[in-house]
């Protein structure tokens, strides 16, 4: 059996970061307009909440499909690593078709389990480093779905 490779902490990426950062503003100004449209403009209303759960769902998609990066670095990769790379876009599917007040809520939930995953796993990848600015990144979007799904 082929020996692993010894996966060493990746430095962070100045780049990857300022994207990372870029990446919220849909969270957070959907959020924020679903709040502001309220019930004024119900076809707006409806259709940011539909933008920003389609947006949630592509950025759950992405961190899953990380771990397929991941995975094919390895010399023998695990089956459960590219089976967790699909199960999240998965699920932001089946929330991007329920109503909004319930597929947001499906949505900040899986940016949580996919933070969680992500700091069991990461450090066995030698990408550890990345996990706080992780955390960062899930907090405000996942916040950003729960009070969008309040306001549906």
């Amino acid at each position: 059996m082929p020996q692993q490779e010894l996966l060493i902490d990746k430095p962070l990426n100045p780049i990857a970061l300022q994207l990372g950062h870029a990446g919220l503003a849909p969270f957070v100004f959907g959020a924020l307009l679903v709040w502001l449209l309220g019930e004024r403009s119900l076809d707006a209303h409806a259709w940011v909440s539909f933008a920003l759960s389609a947006y949630a769902a592509l950025i759950i998609s992405f961190l899953g499909g990380i771990y397929w990066g991941l995975a094919f670095k390895q010399v023998e990769p695990s089956a459960r690593t590219f089976i967790w790379g699909v199960l999240p876009g998965l699920i932001a599917w089946v929330a991007v078709v329920m109503p909004a007040y319930a597929g947001l809520v499906l949505h900040g939930a899986m940016l949580i389990v996919c933070y969680l995953v992500d700091r069991r796993l990461y450090p066995t990848f030698g990408v550890a480093a990345w996990l706080t600015f992780r955390f960062r990144l899930s907090a405000v979007a996942s916040l950003s779905c729960f009070l969008a799904a309040a306001g549906s």
